[in-house]
């Protein structure tokens, strides 16, 4: 018996249809019984629940085995997420999809569309073995936690305040030489992310680092080299631009106006997420646009009439034709966007 989550996520692409499947089982003492796959587009979103990053959920069946699948993943490679929780499904919009769950458990992997990937994963302990991939970078992320979890162990030998700084200046040096060496800049980002967060003991050490350090901007030139005008690399020039900015002034200048750090943070934030907000309306409305195109125009019409709780009969009055033939038009629809009920077809348009 399986008594803690486990995932084993396997990517099957069919080279002639650019398709992948994401499959894996989990313990349905354990979770409730649906997995949510996401695209992390903002790198300061790897960890929660974030509604607006989720792509597609996928129900587990009577024995645990859930199975994602299709061709609409980038072409070059992303940072993906697959997650389960125990958050109430009546409770979404105060507690499921704000960012926070307290319940729950995630694996980040960095994939594309034509990659074929297999690992048996366990959300508890991170672990992986036995890995078989086609993309060498697809398990950089995850080697990256497989070494944070070293460092903790570190830090948990002594607990003490001389022993806490030694190893911030350690570890700080030891995860960013392994992000270079790892040849993923997607990667690096993660250890950037962690290194950086202003909440994170090792914020003061990045700024003292980022005043003598060219490392950021050799990863600025990677990341444009490798996703030029995607939102990682616009986020991280945005970022380091402020960070910059911000020690660049010498700290006895006691007549400088703190103020115009402040709003150009301020803006650079508000343009930042007017940008994510932005790209991630796009692509809900290229998704749905996708999605209604497999449609006839009768079928797109049903449609829209079940997206507005319109029941068989109010569809069958509206559109003047009858019971069954609304039923017929139903069952094309859910076969062909592979859904099994009214309540998942609105997902796919609602989210």
């Amino acid at each position: 018996m399986i008594r803690s989550l486990s995932i084993i996520l396997f990517f099957c692409v069919n080279i002639s249809f650019a398709q992948y499947s994401f499959s894996g089982y989990m313990d349905g003492d354990r979770w409730h019984n649906t997995a949510y796959l996401s695209i992390i587009d903002d790198y300061r979103k790897f960890s929660g629940v974030h509604s607006e990053q989720i792509i597609a959920k996928a129900v587990a069946d009577s024995l645990g085995f859930f199975h994602f699948e299709g061709n609409a993943l980038e072409d070059t490679q992303r940072m993906y997420r697959i997650h389960v929780d125990n958050c109430p499904e009546d409770e979404q919009d105060s507690n499921h999809f704000d960012g926070h769950c307290e319940d729950s458990k995630e694996i980040i992997f960095i994939a594309k569309n034509t990659d074929t990937i297999h690992f048996p994963l366990t959300f508890d302990k991170q672990m992986f073995c036995d890995v078989e991939s086609n993309n060498v970078k697809a398990l950089a992320i995850a080697k990256v936690d497989s070494l944070k979890e070293e460092m903790r162990f570190a830090y948990a030998e002594i607990r003490s305040e001389a022993n806490r700084r030694l190893n911030n200046k350690t570890w700080f040096k030891k995860l960013q030489d392994f992000g270079e060496e790892l040849e993923e800049p997607l990667a690096e980002l993660y250890i950037y992310s962690f290194l950086s967060d202003r909440s994170s003991d090792f914020h003061d050490y990045y700024l003292e680092d980022l005043a003598a350090n060219s490392y950021y901007n050799n990863l600025q030139d990677r990341l444009a080299s490798y996703y030029a005008n995607t939102s990682y690399s616009k986020q991280y020039d945005a970022e380091l631009a402020s960070d910059q900015f911000l020690i660049s002034k010498d700290s006895n200048e006691s007549t400088f106006n703190w103020n115009y750090v402040i709003y150009a943070l301020l803006i650079i934030s508000i343009l930042a997420n007017l940008f994510m907000i932005f790209k991630s309306k796009q692509k809900r409305s290229q998704a749905t646009s996708n999605l209604k195109s497999k449609l006839t125009k009768q079928e797109q019409n049903v449609l829209d009439l079940i997206l507005d709780n319109k029941t068989n009969k109010e569809i069958a009055e509206t559109m003047f034709v009858s019971v069954s033939t609304v039923k017929t038009h139903t069952n094309n629809i859910y076969r062909k966007l592979n859904v099994q009920s009214r309540d998942e077809a609105k997902v796919l348009f609602n989210n």
